[in-house]
């Protein structure tokens, strides 16, 4: 199970902008730990959201109790495997006036 649960939404407003949303529960840790890892969210987000493609898109990243424990490379890794599979699934069909509409 990865450290982290990966969740999308596609705004449809037109805004090309991706924009990234952390949440570390209490169950994670105290908050030294809970602000660690959301650093770590941060710093992977940086490096790996601008080239997954997914414009127009809110991400969450939820943090879960085994994730700062991880390695970064596995993390890393996980979250590039989750980008990748998101933006497989994600279904776009052009409407008449020849814009993307998501279903």
């Amino acid at each position: 199970m990865p450290g982290f649960v990966l969740l999308l939404r596609e705004r449809g407003d037109g805004d090309p902008a991706i924009r990234l949303g952390l949440t570390v529960s209490k169950k994670v840790g105290g908050a030294v730990v809970r602000n660690r890892m959301k650093r770590r969210f941060r710093a992977l987000a940086r490096e790996l959201v601008p080239e997954s493609g997914l414009c127009g898109a809110d991400l969450v990243l939820i943090g879960r109790p085994g994730g700062i424990a991880r390695d970064y490379d596995l993390l890393r890794e996980e979250l590039r495997k989750a980008l990748s599979k998101v933006a497989r699934t994600t279904v776009r069909a052009v409407d008449d006036a020849g814009g993307d509409v998501v279903q």
